[in-house]
Formats: C-alpha cells, structure tokens, sequence
C-alpha cells in the first residue's frame, strides 16, 4: 500500500532547460572530473533489494554490483527520467525506474536493505521529509549511502555559498542549495552515522561553490 503521503505526481519536479545540459554535462563530469570513481566507490558492497533517490540520467546503475538483486530509481524529472530508463537497459542488474519524490516515496515501508543518495540532497524541496522518507522505507539496520556536495568548512566559501542560495543558484541549476550541511541533517534524521570522508571536487584548479563535498554511510538503527 503506497503511504497518503506519496500520493503525489511524480513530475512534480519540472526543471526542462536544467535537465537537458545536466544529461551533458554529468557524463563529462564522469569521465573527465573523476565522479564515476567516487560513484563506484558509493555502491561497491552493497546487496539485496536498493531504493536509489533522485537517480537523474542513471549514471549510477553502471557501478551497481552483481550482490544486488533489485534497484528501484526514483527521478521526478520527466527528460532525466527517459534518459535513466535507457540507462537501466543497459545495466547489469535490475533497475526499475519510476517516478517519484524524495519527500513522498512511493514504496512501503521497511522494504529495502539499502538506499543511494547521490548528488541529489542538495536539491530536494525539504531535506528533514526526504530523509525520514528514506529512513522509513529502509528495514531497520538498513545502510544509506551518500555522495552529495555541500556547506564549506571555510567562512568565506560557506558564505558565499548562501549568499548563491538565497538568489540565483537555485534557479539557474534545477533547484540545487549548495550550503546544505548534509552529514548533519542524516544524523538529526535518527541514523546512525558510520565512515564518511570530506572531498574536494575537482581535487585541483578553482574552488567552485560545489567543490566541498561528502562520501559515506549512515544505517537506521537496528532497534528502530
């Protein structure tokens, strides 16, 4: 039975300009800026039945071991959502990609070992739903793995960073915040935080709003 709260269209999320040049440039970002080494490195080990959130052009399924025996995307952008679903054909493992938000996931409950958060926290309408969605649909001791960007260590980037969020940022790049505090919001969401390291993306050249970012992995606890 799908929760009252996912009863909500899955094109919510309509950011058409954003989607065609992100479907882009991703792919060079992967091949070129070294994001599908931190993308295999997020997935590797993991098993059973997975909840990918925010799945974009599917360029996670790829890096999907053969331990997992069912992956579940959701994307609420229609133009990213067609290119997942070509994706998804040619991955390894099974992918269904459906539509659906972060903050109304349309899965029962404590059905899925493991859940993917990748590149996509930065953009959700409310991170707090997002996450207890998350945790709710994951069985209890279930992992959240997570590579996403976010608020700088450092006072001059972390302020310019909201300065970019308040204006023209969100509008500009699909609704991205770049000064989320991400590792913050998933342990006050009731996970338990496990690894998780800082990183510098690109590693060399300019600082770039987006550059501070985060790799890791957070469970719900086993008792909850």
């Amino acid at each position: 039975m799908v929760p009252r709260s996912a009863k909500v269209s899955g094109d919510a999320v309509s950011h058409p300009l954003f989607a065609r040049l992100y479907a882009r440039f991703s792919v060079s970002a992967d091949l070129k800026g070294g994001i599908a080494a931190y993308r295999a490195e997020l997935l590797t080990g993991l098993s059973g039945r997975v909840i990918e959130i925010g799945a974009g052009n599917g360029l996670n399924f790829a890096h999907y071991p053969p331990a997992v025996s069912e992956v579940v995307a959701l994307e609420p952008e229609r133009i990213l959502r067609r290119a997942a679903v070509e994706a998804a054909v040619r991955a390894d493992v099974p992918v269904d990609v459906v539509p659906g938000t972060a903050e109304a996931l349309p899965v029962k409950s404590e059905a899925f070992d493991a859940a993917v958060a990748s590149l996509v926290l930065c953009s959700v309408r409310d991170v707090d739903r997002a996450l207890a969605e998350i945790r709710r649909v994951l069985r209890p001791g279930g992992e959240l793995r997570f590579f996403e960007h976010g608020v700088a260590a450092t006072p001059g980037l972390a302020r310019t960073q909201r300065a970019l969020d308040r204006t023209v940022w969100p509008r500009l790049f699909g609704g991205c915040h770049t000064a989320r505090d991400t590792v913050a919001a998933i342990e006050a969401a009731g996970f338990e935080l496990g690894a998780y390291r800082r990183l510098r993306i690109p590693e060399t050249g300019p600082r770039l709003p987006t550059s501070p970012c985060v790799i890791g992995t957070a469970r719900r606890p086993a008792g909850a």
